[in-house]
């Protein structure tokens, strides 16, 4: 069975509680990136021995946060040594608005996993783009290139759309799928300096 990590932050609570549903589905070890952008004790060991990593933060300002930011410029030292290599990549995000300029953040996880040379994995759903769909829907904000949430800005992380939390279940349950379908030993390259 592979090992897979929700590695994210959440500013008010909304992405904790996508990241949850994601780890559910996945059945993935969550690792939350604290208020001043770093990880737990032992977090960094625990994503260089993942087989998929999935990223999560909520998009503020049109991007990641800054916590999470901050994150992935630590996360060059994995990237000079090439550690992240032939890994699974997947990423979600919420925000207050509707669009409120999502597929920006996922762009930027996106980015991050290409420059560590993973493997991204797409959301997998068809959307619920029809006049008879309703806001509790699966994949009802249309997202292909990651999981997407929307949390109105005066709205507790209880209150988020059961729809929402259920596309971002379904998309960890597809990336471990995928994962799994992986052979367990990957080949890890190794950067010239260490060879």
């Amino acid at each position: 069975m592979p090992t897979i990590a929700v590695v994210y932050h959440s500013g008010y609570g909304h992405t904790h509680r996508m990241a949850q549903a994601v780890a559910q589905g996945a059945g993935a070890e969550l690792i939350a990136i604290d208020a001043e952008g770093n990880l737990p004790a032992g977090g960094w060991e625990q994503l260089k021995a993942a087989d998929a990593i999935i990223f999560g933060t909520p998009t503020y300002m049109g991007s990641v946060s800054w916590q999470f930011k901050k994150f992935a410029d630590a996360s060059s030292k994995f990237w000079f040594a090439q550690e992240w290599k032939d890994k699974i990549a997947a990423g979600f995000t919420n925000s207050a608005g509707l669009n409120g300029d999502k597929q920006s953040t996922l762009n930027a996880l996106f980015t991050m996993a290409m420059q560590h040379g993973m493997i991204w994995v797409s959301q997998g759903l068809m959307p619920s783009n029809t006049k008879a769909a309703k806001r509790d829907d699966v994949n009802y904000l249309v997202s292909f290139s990651g999981a997407m949430a929307q949390s109105p800005s005066d709205a507790g992380s209880g209150e988020m759309a059961a729809g929402d939390l259920e596309t971002a279940r379904l998309f960890g349950e597809r990336v471990a799928a995928v994962t799994a379908r992986l052979p367990g030993d990957q080949p890890r390259h190794t950067s010239a300096a260490t060879v």
